[in-house]
C-alpha cells in the first residue's frame, strides 16, 4: 500500500526528472531557476485539471478528461511533473474536483503553463534579484512559486482577475511558505498599490499594450507580454519603458500563445452565413491564398499576426472549404472560397478585408519574408505601431 511520505518521495524524484530534463534543453539557462523548479512542489498547485482524451467525440469536440489524485495519483503526479500546460478551467466555470465530470469542447480560461514556457517567460523578461515584479494572471499560482523561489516574496506581486482562482492559488502559495502580494485585479490596469515596477510579466495576452502598465513601470523597466486579437494571431514582445513614458522593444521569436485577456476577448458574431447573405455575387480572384495564415506553420502564426493588425476587429472560421471574415465593429465581410485551383473573394462592407490582408501579405513578400525579431512595436501617445524598415507601418487596436 502506497502511504503518503512514499507519494511525497515520487513528487520529489519526479521533479527532480523534470528539472533535469528542462536543464539539459537549455530551459532555463540560469541555474538558479532550475534549482527553484527543484524546490516548488508543482502538483501541490494543481489538485484538478483536464487532460484531452486519444480521440474527439461523434461531434468533433475535444473530450476532456478530469485527473485527480483520487481519481488516478499515478496519471495525476506524472502529468504534473511533464513539461505540459494543464487546463484547470472552461468557459469561466470552476469545476467541483470533489465530482468532476468529463468536458465536451469548451474555451480554456485558466491553466498551469507548461514549465518551459514559464521560465522562458521569466528569462526573456531578464528578470534578476532584486527586481520588483508584478505578475498578471495568478492562474494556479505554480509561476508566481517559481518567482518567489527565485526573488524572495517581498518582490514579488500577482494579480488574477477571477477571484475563485485566486483564493485556490493564494491556499496553494501560503501553504507552501510563499507571501507575495495578492489581488483580485483585471490586468488592463495593472496593480497600482505596489509600483512601480522593474518588470512586469503577463501570463495572458493582450490586443493592444495597456497604458496603465507603462505608468507602473520604472524608467528603463521591461514588460513582456503577449499580443493576440480576434484572427487567434500572437506575438511576443519585451518592451523597455522610457523616462517620458513612451516604450519601443522587439518582437521575440517563436509561436507562443496566451488566453487573451478576458476584457480583451472577441465578441461573439453569430452565424457566418448571415453576415455574408447580402455580399456581391460576383467574386474576384485572390491575390493572396487564405491558406498561407490559416496552416499550422510558423510563418503562418507570424502571418496571422501582421494580417490581423491589418484587420483588428475581424474574425475568421471555416465552413467546409469557405472561410469566412466577419467584422461586428464596421459590419464588414467576406468570404474566400476554391474554385478551379485559385480562391475567389466576396467582400462587402465599409472595409474590404480580405483586400487589406491581401496588401500585408504583397508587403510582406516584398520585404522578403522578414522574421517577427526584425520588427519593433513602438508605444507613444500617438498610439501603437509595428514597424519594419521594408514594410508600411502597422498600427495595433487602441487600448
Amino acid at each position: 500500500m502506497t502511504t503518503p511520505a512514499d507519494r511525497e518521495t515520487d513528487a520529489v524524484r519526479l521533479r527532480e526528472t523534470m528539472a533535469k530534463a528542462l536543464a539539459e534543453d537549455g530551459a532555463p539557462a540560469d541555474p538558479a531557476w532550475t534549482e527553484a523548479v527543484r524546490t516548488v512542489p508543482r502538483h501541490r498547485f494543481v489538485p484538478g485539471f483536464y487532460l484531452p482524451a486519444d480521440e474527439r467525440d461523434g461531434h468533433g469536440l475535444t473530450v476532456w478528461e478530469p485527473v485527480t489524485a483520487e481519481l488516478d495519483h499515478g496519471r495525476w503526479l506524472a502529468a504534473a511533473y511533464s513539461d505540459t500546460t494543464l487546463i484547470t478551467q472552461f468557459d469561466g466555470d470552476e469545476p467541483d474536483w470533489t465530482q468532476p465530470a468529463v468536458r465536451y469542447g469548451g474555451a480554456p480560461t485558466s491553466s498551469s503553463t507548461l514549465p518551459s514556457l514559464v521560465l522562458r517567460m521569466w528569462a526573456d523578461a531578464d528578470v534578476q534579484e532584486g527586481h520588483t515584479v508584478l505578475e498578471i494572471g495568478t492562474g494556479t499560482g505554480y509561476s508566481t512559486a517559481l518567482a518567489c523561489e527565485r526573488l524572495g516574496s517581498a518582490d514579488v506581486t500577482s494579480i488574477e482577475v477571477d477571484g475563485r482562482r485566486l483564493e485556490q492559488a493564494a491556499s496553494a502559495l501560503y501553504g507552501c511558505g510563499y507571501t507575495p502580494t495578492l489581488a483580485v485585479a483585471d490586468g488592463l490596469y495593472g496593480y497600482w498599490p505596489e509600483a512601480r515596477f522593474d518588470r512586469i510579466v503577463a501570463a495572458c495576452s493582450f490586443r493592444a499594450v495597456p497604458p496603465a502598465l507603462l505608468a507602473q513601470t520604472r524608467p528603463g523597466g521591461k514588460i513582456l507580454l503577449t499580443l493576440s486579437g480576434w484572427l487567434y494571431g500572437y506575438a511576443r514582445v519585451l518592451l523597455t519603458v522610457g523616462a517620458d513614458g513612451t516604450a519601443e522593444g522587439q518582437l521575440l521569436g517563436g509561436t507562443v500563445s496566451f488566453m487573451s485577456a478576458r476584457t480583451h476577448a472577441a465578441p461573439v458574431f453569430g452565424n457566418p452565413t448571415h453576415w455574408v447573405a447580402g455580399l456581391p455575387d460576383r467574386p474576384r480572384t485572390a491575390r493572396q491564398s487564405p491558406e498561407r495564415i490559416s496552416t499550422a506553420t510558423e510563418e503562418a502564426f507570424q502571418l496571422r499576426f501582421l494580417a490581423q493588425s491589418a484587420v483588428p476587429d475581424a474574425q475568421m472560421v471555416t465552413v467546409g472549404e469557405t472561410m469566412h471574415l466577419v467584422d461586428v465593429v464596421t459590419g464588414s465581410a467576406a468570404t474566400l472560397t476554391p474554385y478551379d485551383g485559385r480562391w475567389q473573394v466576396r467582400e462587402g462592407g465599409p472595409v474590404r478585408l480580405w483586400e487589406r490582408v491581401e496588401r500585408v501579405l504583397d508587403a510582406y513578400d516584398a520585404a522578403d519574408r522578414p522574421g517577427p525579431e526584425t520588427f519593433t512595436l513602438h508605444v507613444h501617445d500617438g498610439g501603437q505601431h509595428l514597424r519594419h524598415p521594408q514594410m508600411p507601418s502597422l498600427p495595433l487596436p487602441r487600448p
